[in-house]
């Protein structure tokens, strides 16, 4: 038994970015088809995966925008007063604030959210959509185009056929669409894997977000609400995954004496994950009536925390060019649309591609100089107010939305 349908676009993979891309672009008037491989409760409840996302103000306007923040409850958004970059042991902080008055609160850097109520608040919207149908517990086998359109082959319960103007590739950094498709990427293998998980401590963090890099080890301690934080610890895969099945007690012990006791007892209050650290950037960002979003177009490593914004970014670029060219009656997956998206999306993913992978190699290697230059570049930025002042702004991303731009 098969089934046929008709949707404008027909996106696959229904994590975070392409549910925003299915909300953006069914706030455009056009119809909507998701095609996710989870069964329905896994979808609509995803757990707890470690991950904690540092939004900036522009990712909160358009989550905002799109009715996904109001699935989101107060209790788990934590709002980041100060990020800190060190290195090694008593040497000089890099640190980054917003600006604010003298003894003033003012606004925070951006906001930290679990990923997985990103996603859970994501679908709640997504599900309330005349225009979006969500189909669960489907495999995309193919995908045929031509000039007149796309057919998404595909089998859940039944086998699917799903005929769409455009196809939006959003299934990950090995994303099967963008092999299908003939697409490459440049793949980095930072050679390191991460884990992350939830610890309570005694002392407070204080909104703080700690970047640290010792010799041997990088890690991170994202605030949560109330007395804990997010631990993401980056080492190479043996010691990871003797971490990973360490009894309790001795993982405490560990990780105390990893981040220099600093703050104070420690336990582990979560699941632990691990993700193998690497970085994609795909040779192109379309094809033949196909888009690429998310880690499928751009997987970045986690050091400055943009991934998950930029993929934000690229759902909200896309449906803009998209909504232009439906507005004005013309193919929505014509070639000419797809050039300027993938124009735009490059020009604002590139720069902090390559600046993040050279930060991440500079300091994932403990030779010596590496660790001299570490030292001497953490002084000197955080003299340099200009500096400071530009890194911020890049943070918090209080710039307009898509739509709003120049076109």
């Amino acid at each position: 038994m098969s089934f046929s349908s008709d949707h404008d676009v027909t996106i696959v993979g229904g994590g975070p970015v392409g549910l925003a891309a299915a909300l953006a672009l069914q706030e455009t008037g056009l119809s909507v088809a998701v095609l996710e491989r989870a069964p329905s409760a896994v979808w609509a409840e995803p757990q707890f995966d470690g991950r904690e996302i540092a939004l900036t103000y522009h990712a909160r306007s358009f989550l905002e925008r799109l009715g996904a923040w109001q699935h989101i409850p107060d209790s788990v958004i934590c709002p980041l007063k100060e990020a800190r970059v060190e290195t090694g042991v008593h040497n000089h902080p890099l640190i980054f604030e917003a600006d604010r008055p003298a003894g003033a609160e003012g606004e925070p850097l951006g906001w930290l959210v679990s990923n997985n109520m990103i996603r859970r608040a994501l679908y709640a919207e997504a599900a309330t959509r005349s225009g979006i149908s969500l189909l669960s517990g489907t495999g995309v086998e193919t995908v045929r185009q031509d000039g007149n359109g796309a057919t998404v082959h595909a089998r859940g319960a039944t086998a699917l056929s799903l005929k769409s103007q455009l196809v939006i590739g959003a299934d990950g950094r090995f994303s099967p669409t963008r092999r299908r498709a003939g697409i490459g990427a440049v793949i980095h293998d930072f050679e390191r894997v991460m884990m992350v998980c939830r610890m309570a401590h005694d002392l407070p963090h204080h909104n703080v977000a700690l970047q640290w890099f010792a010799e041997g080890q990088t890690i991170a301690l994202l605030p949560v609400n109330g007395h804990a934080s997010s631990l993401v610890l980056t080492l190479p895969a043996a010691d990871i995954r003797r971490l990973m099945d360490a009894e309790q007690g001795a993982f405490n012990a560990e990780i105390m004496q990893r981040v220099g006791n600093r703050m104070g007892a420690m336990r582990l209050v979560s699941s632990r994950h691990a993700y193998p650290l690497k970085c994609v950037y795909a040779h192109r960002f379309t094809a033949r009536r196909l888009a690429l979003l998310g880690d499928a177009a751009v997987g970045m490593h986690p050091i400055t925390a943009h991934g998950f914004n930029l993929g934000l970014r690229g759902a909200e670029t896309l449906a803009t060019e998209v909504g232009a060219a439906f507005e004005s009656g013309r193919d929505i997956g014509g070639s000419d649309v797809l050039r300027r998206f993938e124009r735009r999306h490059r020009a604002a993913t590139m720069p902090l591609f390559a600046a993040t992978n050279g930060i991440a190699t500079l300091y994932t290697h403990d030779a010596a100089p590496f660790r001299l230059l570490r030292s001497v570049g953490l002084r000197v930025a955080d003299s340099l107010p200009p500096f400071k002042t530009a890194v911020t702004a890049m943070l918090m991303d209080r710039s307009p939305l898509s739509g709003m731009a120049e076109r």
